[in-house]
């Protein structure tokens, strides 16, 4: 836990030094630090600390990758939260993305951290790597996100679906298959769409 909380404060410290400079931009989201206490006297003997929060709670993105929620998207906080979330996905090429994004105002805590199955650097998260997936399909470019000159994650994905679609019309040739389920005997299939 601390281990996560720790190096997502590092990226949004970088962060805080590439946007803060720009003019128009304001504060900046910060990542709290988390300190683990050794209490040997007590039955439980480690423990985690960290600076209280006092005011109104908010996840500006939830654990499973989704993006800024529906309540909170058109907030400044949570649309910087969303250009940091872009901005570390670009800055480490699509491997890492801090993600569960919650706090009070620009203080976050208890953020999650997703990486490829590999890892990133020698670093690996503590969430699910199809989380990256999910915000590189979801995520919405803000007008934060074009002070930073983020490219569009949109252009990306849909030019990397349509290579792949491509991919899968050229089916291999009459020759190859062995056998075929004539056309009346599919049954149908539920399509669901990955734009929202």
């Amino acid at each position: 836990e601390c281990h996560v909380q720790n190096t997502a404060r590092e990226y949004a410290k970088l962060y805080a030094a590439e946007a803060e400079p720009l003019e128009g931009f304001g504060e900046v989201p910060e990542i709290i630090p988390i300190f683990l206490i050794h209490r040997p006297a007590n039955n439980i003997p480690y423990a985690t600390v960290e600076e209280e929060l006092v005011g109104e709670f908010v996840k500006y993105s939830v654990k499973d990758g989704k993006e800024v929620n529906f309540l909170r998207r058109d907030s400044e906080a949570g649309q910087k939260c969303c250009t940091f979330q872009h901005w570390v996905y670009e800055k480490t090429n699509g491997n890492l993305l801090v993600t569960d994004l919650q706090g009070v105002g620009m203080k976050l805590t208890d953020v999650g951290i997703a990486t490829l199955a590999k890892g990133y650097k020698g670093f690996k998260g503590n969430c699910s790597f199809s989380f990256i997936e999910q915000f590189r399909a979801l995520h919405q470019c803000n007008e934060y996100c074009e002070m930073l000159g983020l490219k569009s994650l949109r252009t990306t994905h849909q030019k990397q679906k349509k290579a792949t679609s491509t991919k899968s019309k050229n089916l291999p040739s009459s020759s190859t298959v062995k056998k075929m389920v004539p056309k009346k005997a599919r049954e149908p299939r539920d399509f669901i769409s990955s734009e929202h």
